[in-house]
């Protein structure tokens, strides 16, 4: 038997079987870095009576503008991209592998669910694949690429990782079948409708949506930038350069003129509440801007949620926190009384306690309330405070909203209104007790970010 004959037939076989999906790995890597590891597994389907060459996934590792990554990518072509026991082990293998290496995953997902026939061998080894890759975080940084439709527990990758992508007109994420979904609901949707990026706004899954797997690529090497590196060249005008529009007016827009680099993650749910991996003065930061009206934001479920999560990246990746707060209390509604917003407040509260590297607060806008001790107090951990002189610190948002809180009678609501008159939301009574660090002109604000930064960093 002629052996190289063989094996060229072999690798002819698995490679016409993962053509596709082996072209959008190279639309994603660097040109001809992918080495390919574990080519050679499959096993028999016994239910359809033929070979999975590949396991229905491919898997190996390569580089992305220079930086190494391990690559997981189903292959839909294989059996709709079944997910058996033994490419659920394929995969594990490969993560093993990142966490050793101390290397990135990037996972290109596209599966129907389970192949048929398999049984429980394929539960455990979903349960063995999920905790694999849960393990892996807060370790090296994950992306998921949902690359077509992605149905099953397959979809809990997406989940897990720190960072999920959506093509638009392409990728669909459900945990159930769509179709399944649309009829329970007693409605006839389309798939993208289930389980598209818009679909799943509420769902904090999608950090991106995205048109292509070159965009993806985009994407990634600039987070890579942010999470893996210290240091970059400093900004345009050097360490000083003020921000003269922030002192005409203080908006989240001009308040984004303080990075040197921004990739905003999550944009298109919680929209008021922008999600930040940035650097100021070359430093790498995760940073909450809230955004919203002059009114300042009121908080939700959702919101605490979205900067729950991001904190916890925070953590992870070891990124000084910096919020930029515009931020009022608990939305004042029936629904969010009777939501999960106390208990993700909580949640965000002791991931907040956990971060250990610096904490910095700027109230540009306003800090009322809840949203003051939650988002600028030294209480609740945050290092180094300041304020715009043209920003808003108070227990109540107006003397109104005092009266109305608390006023009894004439005499009670005329003291009230006194007690929390503008003119006594001034930051600089909080900075007279010490809550307050600095009182600062808004143009000015990159430089006192810098300096405690490079202070607190260390």
């Amino acid at each position: 038997m002629d052996k190289i004959r063989l094996l060229q037939e072999r690798k002819a076989k698995i490679e016409e079987a993962g053509k596709e999906i082996r072209g959008d790995i190279a639309s994603l890597v660097d040109e001809d870095s992918f080495v390919e590891l574990s080519a050679f597994s499959f096993s028999r389907n016994e239910f359809y009576g033929e070979d999975a060459e590949g396991e229905g996934v491919v898997t190996g590792f390569a580089t992305v503008d220079g930086y190494p990554y391990y690559i997981v990518a189903q292959n839909f072509k294989v059996l709709s991209g079944g997910v058996s026991k033994a490419n659920c082990d394929k995969i594990a293998k490969c993560l093993d592998e990142a966490e050793k290496n101390l290397t990135p995953v990037i996972y290109l997902l596209s599966t129907h669910g389970v192949q048929v026939g398999e049984g429980i061998p394929v539960l455990e080894g979903l349960g063995k694949l999920l905790r694999r890759s849960t393990q892996l975080k807060g370790v090296v940084p994950q992306f998921a690429v949902v690359n077509g439709e992605v149905y099953g527990s397959a979809a809990m990758l997406a989940a897990i990782a720190d960072f999920s992508f959506f093509i638009e007109k392409k990728s669909v994420l459900a945990i159930n079948s769509p179709f399944v979904l649309s009829a329970k609901a007693g409605k006839n949707l389309s798939k993208e409708e289930v389980g598209g990026a818009e679909a799943l706004k509420n769902s904090g899954l999608p950090s991106f949506t995205v048109g292509g797997l070159s965009e993806v690529r985009e994407k990634i090497a600039a987070i890579a930038s942010l999470v893996n590196i210290s240091e970059t060249d400093m900004p345009e005008g050097g360490l000083n350069a003020a921000i003269p529009a922030l002192n005409e007016r203080a908006t989240a827009e001009n308040i984004l003129a303080a990075f040197e680099s921004a990739v905003e993650i999550g944009a298109g749910y919680e929209g008021d509440v922008k999600t930040i991996l940035g650097r100021i003065g070359g430093i790498s930061v995760a940073a909450v801007v809230f955004a919203g009206s002059e009114e300042g934001v009121e908080l939700t479920a959702g919101k605490f949620a979205k900067i729950k999560d991001f904190a916890e990246l925070a953590c992870c990746r070891q990124l000084p926190f910096v919020v930029f707060a515009n931020v009022r209390g608990i939305e004042p509604t029936m629904a969010a009384n009777d939501s999960r917003v106390m208990k993700e407040a909580a949640e965000y509260l002791d991931m907040l306690d956990t971060i250990d590297t610096a904490k910095i607060a700027v109230v540009y806008g306003k800090a009322v309330g809840l949203g003051y001790s939650l988002f600028a107090a030294k209480s609740a951990g945050f290092d180094y405070t300041c304020a715009f002189a043209t920003a808003k610190i108070a227990l109540f948002d107006s003397a109104q909203g005092a009266v109305v809180e608390l006023g009894k009678g004439k005499e009670g609501g005329e003291k009230l209104e006194q007690r929390y008159a503008d003119e006594n939301s001034d930051p600089i009574n909080a900075a007279k007790d010490g809550y307050i660090d600095a009182v600062i002109e808004p143009q000015y604000v990159r430089q006192y970010l810098i300096a405690s930064l490079q202070m607190l960093s260390k």
